[in-house]
């Protein structure tokens, strides 16, 4: 049974009332939530982390001028998103990150002056040093070396998605370190500098889980610096923090989380830490917003069939999970001559309008009485929902998008 949708502010709930049916879907943005949001995570976190965003959890030109403030950089991992970024946030700091990078982004990273490059392989290594002789002779390029690290605690273990910790494309095996560390210092590879250890090894982690794995990363990179007898200044543990879509009330603690990583910059003064959540940052300012067309009995099943679909809002069908949602009861007389369906029981699953039985957001929602055309809002809708979803499949039209308040406070307007 999926729960309700969390914190459906007065100005969203307003918002998706006051759209015609032509309007629907749409995304609605709270940019006031974000900001509050961002706020705490900022003040939880120790004055020697720094907080990059992962653009890639949602790139919205509105998301990601409203970060600015609360954020170090940005990371990005396309050169689509390297320039993306760049015009939506000009003069940000970027690191490049993310396997099978093409010459031809890595030439695009160097000519517009990216300030870190998390190289993922040997091969990346040797394109990265001939690029960076070619087209910025005189500048010395930030490396930091990506691991897949082994992590034997078993803080992995509840991760909903492993990048690390096991055979995976995403880093270096551990067992080229020597050979990275020697290209990187013996001259080999004269405009690039070992800066730093990069690891991300999984998502969905609570806090205790998330910092036994930063403690794992960290001990590894000083560990290596000894061994080699080399200086890094700075090391990457990540992004993950888990997002809890079955119970989305309940978040991550970064009260926590940042009492621990403080512990662990005291222990290694020399070291810059650098987290690169996403979906933590963005998820729960956003919510997909729709119409039921027609509500329907199949085999002692109900089903509510609405505008749009994961076409719209992926997550819940890659995932696996039911999309938190909330009915809002439609107040409008019912406009055509055909009766109007609703559900005999309590129980719907809510599907969208694509030809394939995986299109389903929600299963069981407690709704007893809904009716086509009644509004429901899914939540926790900020980050991996528009911008990994297969948009063009049976071509229906696109969403709108709404930012509530993205203007600053005491700033005119509202989108």
């Amino acid at each position: 049974m999926t729960t309700p949708s969390p914190a459906l502010t007065d100005a969203v709930r307003d918002r998706v009332r006051s759209l015609a049916a032509d309007e629907l879907p749409a995304y609605v943005y709270d940019m006031a939530a974000l900001r509050t949001h961002l706020a705490g995570v900022r003040a939880a976190l120790p004055e020697r982390v720094e907080l990059y965003y992962a653009a890639k959890a949602n790139p919205e030109p509105e998301i990601l001028a409203a970060l600015r403030p609360y954020v170090d950089g940005y990371e990005v991992s396309s050169g689509g998103e390297l320039a993306h970024v760049g015009k939506a946030v000009p003069d940000a700091p970027l690191a490049f990150g993310g396997p099978g990078k093409t010459p031809a982004e890595v030439a695009q990273a160097l000519e517009l002056g990216v300030q870190r490059f998390h190289v993922e392989s040997v091969y990346e290594l040797h394109m990265l040093a001939s690029l960076a002789a070619r087209l910025a002779p005189e500048r010395r390029i930030a490396v930091l070396a990506r691991f897949n690290l082994p992590v034997d605690d078993g803080s992995l273990d509840g991760s909903s998605l492993a990048m690390g910790g096991r055979p995976t494309p995403f880093g270096l095996d551990p067992a080229q370190a020597g050979e990275v560390v020697a290209l990187l210092t013996d001259g080999s590879c004269p405009q690039l500098e070992l800066r730093g250890i990069h690891a991300h090894l999984a998502s969905g982690l609570e806090a205790p889980e998330q910092l036994a794995v930063s403690e794992a990363i960290v001990t590894w990179a000083a560990e290596l610096a000894a061994h080699h007898r080399i200086l890094l200044t700075e090391v990457v543990i990540g992004g993950g923090m888990a997002v809890d879509y079955a119970a989305p009330e309940r978040r991550f603690d970064w009260t926590a989380f940042g009492a621990g990583l403080a512990r662990l910059a005291d222990a290694h003064p020399g070291l810059t830490l650098r987290i690169e959540p996403g979906r933590a940052l963005t998820a729960y300012c956003g919510w997909y917003a729709t119409e039921v067309l027609d509500v329907k009995h199949s085999h002692g099943e109900e089903f509510a069939v609405i505008r749009g679909g994961t076409h719209h809002l992926r997550t819940p069908a890659t995932k696996g999970h039911d999309q938190p949602c909330t009915v809002l009861p439609s107040e409008a007389p019912w406009p055509h001559a055909w009766p109007r369906s609703a559900a005999q029981g309590d129980l719907v699953t809510v599907t969208g309008q694509l030809c394939t039985p995986k299109d389903v957001l929600a299963r069981n929602v407690p709704a007893p009485g809904l009716r086509a055309g009644d509004r429901v809002v899914f939540g926790v809708a900020g980050a991996y929902a528009w911008n990994i979803s297969h948009h063009d499949f049976l071509m229906h039209p696109r969403p709108g998008f709404h930012f509530l308040g993205a203007a600053e406070p005491g700033a005119a307007g509202e989108a």
